[in-house]
C-alpha cells in the first residue's frame, strides 16, 4: 500500500468539519472540485471508500468513520511538529500577532515603529480579528484577548486593564441636552459585551441612532457627531474633537497576552512578546 499524502488528510478532515464540499472548499480557500479530487486521491492508496457520494451530499462510510480518530491524531502531531519547528534561535522571520480589530488599529499599530526598528529582521503580521485565533493550529503566534483562555498548553499573562467611558464630539454635546442625546451601540452580535450592557442601562428610553459590530466605526461616528457612545479610553488621543463625558463607567476589561508553550520557545516570538508587554507596561 502506498502512503497517503498528509495534505489529502487535511481535505478529509475539512470535509468532516464543514459537512459539505462547498463548506470545506471555503474553509480551505479552494474550489469544491479540488476537495473532491483530493478525497479521491486519499482513497486510492488506502484502497477504501471513505465517503458515499449522494446527490444531496457526501456521507462517511464505516471505513471513513474508523479513519477519523487516526487522522485527528496525525493532524495534532503535525501541528505539534510545526510549533516545535518555530523554535529557531534567530531573530528573523514572520511573527503573527492577533488582536481585536480596534485594539490592533488604534493602540498597537501606531506604537510599533520603535519595535520594528529594534528588530529589523522580523516581520510582524498584525491580525485584527474578532474571532479568537486558534493557537493550537498556529493561526497566530501571539494573541491578545479580553477573555482568559483555559485550554491546556497555553502560556497566559495579564497585560493591562482597559477602562471605558462615554464619548461624543464637542459639537454634538454643545447642541444637545443630555435628555436629547442619541446613542451609538453594538449590534446584536455583541449585545452581551460588558460595555454594551452598561450603555443599555444608562441610556434609559433614549434611542440608538446607530449600531455596529465594529468599534472603529462607532468611534468614527462619534467624532462625526452622530451621537454618544462608550469607548475604551485609549481612543481619547485619536481625535481632538472627541470629548469624554463624566459618567463613572464601571467597565474595566482585563487584556491577556497568550502564546502556545511550544511557540513561546521561538526567539523571534519571544522577542515580539516582550516588546508588546513593554508597550503596555509603558502605556
Amino acid at each position: 500500500m502506498n502512503s497517503p499524502d498528509w495534505n489529502d488528510l487535511r481535505f478529509f478532515l475539512a470535509l468532516i468539519d464543514a459537512g459539505t464540499l462547498s463548506g470545506a472548499a471555503r474553509m480551505l480557500g479552494v474550489e469544491h472540485t479540488t476537495v473532491a479530487r483530493r478525497i479521491d486521491a486519499l482513497e486510492a492508496p488506502l484502497m477504501v471508500r471513505l465517503f458515499d457520494r449522494f446527490p444531496k451530499g457526501w456521507s462517511l462510510t464505516s471505513a471513513g468513520i474508523a479513519l477519523v480518530p487516526h487522522a485527528r491524531q496525525l493532524e495534532e502531531d503535525m501541528h505539534a511538529l510545526m510549533r516545535a519547528a518555530t523554535g529557531s534561535a534567530t531573530l528573523s522571520g514572520v511573527v503573527r500577532l492577533s488582536a481585536p480589530p480596534a485594539l490592533a488599529a488604534y493602540l498597537l499599530a501606531p506604537r510599533l515603529r520603535a519595535v520594528l526598528s529594534r528588530l529589523p529582521e522580523i516581520e510582524i503580521e498584525l491580525l485584527g480579528e474578532s474571532r479568537e485565533a486558534d493557537l493550537m493550529r498556529r493561526d497566530a503566534d501571539i494573541a491578545l484577548r479580553f477573555r482568559r483562555p483555559s485550554a491546556p498548553g497555553l502560556a497566559v499573562r495579564t497585560l493591562t486593564t482597559i477602562p471605558y467611558s462615554l464619548y461624543a464630539s464637542a459639537q454634538y454635546l454643545s447642541q444637545r441636552t443630555p435628555q436629547q442625546w442619541e446613542f451609538l451601540g453594538y449590534n446584536e452580535s455583541l449585545r452581551d459585551a460588558p460595555q454594551q450592557l452598561w450603555l443599555d442601562k444608562i441610556r434609559g428610553e433614549r434611542r440608538y441612532a446607530l449600531r455596529s459590530n465594529d468599534l472603529g466605526a462607532l468611534f468614527q461616528a462619534a467624532v462625526a457627531g452622530c451621537g454618544v457612545t462608550v469607548l475604551p479610553t485609549y481612543f481619547e488621543k485619536q481625535h481632538s474633537e472627541l470629548v469624554r463625558i463624566e459618567s463613572d463607567c464601571p467597565v474595566k476589561r482585563k487584556l491577556w497576552i497568550v502564546m502556545h508553550e511550544d511557540v513561546r520557545r521561538s526567539a523571534r516570538v519571544r522577542a515580539i512578546a516582550d516588546e508588546v508587554i513593554s508597550l503596555f507596561d509603558n502605556k
